[in-house]
């Protein structure tokens, strides 16, 4: 008969040296999806799932634009990725008014990064 194996095995996490397991981090957009929740809508909340799926919406979204900009700037043959292009991609991966709006709000968000 095959011994099973101990409930120790050599796959459970190592301690550190102060005794405490080192948390893994997890990135992701919800603390970002909640404060423009909340300039929104003050009196609205957002589920573990909703917020799941909005940030998967939003990686999704990022992985997009960061490929179409990708593809602008080797066409175009620059080493470097701009603003421009990024509005550029965001224009071509959104349908109609959306990319209006979203450029718009872009210029404005770079406006105030920059002063």
């Amino acid at each position: 008969m095959a011994k099973t194996p101990s409930k120790k095995s050599a796959k459970a996490p190592k301690k550190a040296a102060g005794g405490k397991k080192k948390k893994t981090r997890v990135e992701s957009y919800s603390t970002y999806i909640y404060r423009v929740l909340k300039q929104v809508h003050p009196d609205t909340g957002i589920s573990k799932k909703g917020m799941s799926i909005m940030n998967s919406f939003i990686n999704d979204i990022f992985e997009r634009i960061a490929l179409e900009a990708s593809k602008l700037c080797r066409f175009s043959k620059k080493a470097t990725l701009s603003s421009r292009e990024i509005q550029t991609a965001s224009a071509s991966c959104s349908p109609g008014e959306l990319s209006k709006h979203a450029a718009s709000e872009g210029t404005k968000a770079v406006t105030k990064f920059s002063s």
